[in-house]
């Protein structure tokens, strides 16, 4: 396979991964604040907010063996799975390694989420706030886009997305605290 080809995979998943995480993110704060109108059922907001979130997850898979096959981004394994030890951009990429270990565990914690006490449950689930704000910082320090005004224009929009529903989500909570 041509690097380039490697290099355009890497670039395309890892958007993706991004939309996708800060989607699942979005969805999930409003089926929880129940901004979701009456509309669907909650079960279908439920559904969507976690098959976004494992397509978040498979996407950034993608996108780090992607990065990892293309040879001009100069990652090995340890630098693809270990944050810090990447020659170039050492904690830009650092980031997208701890992001992308955050969504995992959001994601494999859903399944067992009964199992689970609720308040470790929603602690270790709200990692993923975390784990969205550092891929975009690993997208703005180290992507190949980050100094084009389009790739920027669009991780501000995604990014206010992210902080309304956090918003609406947060204030909701506070909401429910003052009433009960």
């Amino acid at each position: 396979m041509s690097n380039n080809l490697w290099w355009y995979l890497s670039r395309a998943t890892g958007i993706v991964a991004t939309v996708l995480a800060a989607a699942a993110l979005v969805w999930g704060f409003f089926f929880s604040s129940r901004n979701t109108g009456e509309r669907m059922r909650p079960a279908w907001w439920l559904d969507l907010h976690n098959w976004l979130g494992g397509l978040a997850l498979l996407f950034t898979a993608a996108h780090l063996l992607a990065a990892y096959f293309d040879t001009n981004a100069g990652l090995g394994i340890v630098q693809v799975l270990i944050p810090g030890t990447a020659d170039v951009g050492t904690w830009a990429i650092g980031w997208g390694v701890i992001a992308a270990y955050l969504f995992a565990i959001t994601v494999f914690t859903s399944w067992p989420k009964k199992r689970l006490p609720p308040p470790w449950w929603r602690i270790v689930h709200l990692t993923s706030v975390i784990g969205a704000v550092l891929a975009g910082v690993h997208a703005y320090q180290a992507g190949s886009d980050a100094t084009r005004v389009v790739f920027q224009a669009g991780l501000a929009v995604i990014g206010g997305f992210c902080v309304y529903a956090t918003c609406l989500r947060v204030f909701h909570a506070i909401d429910r605290r003052r009433t009960a």
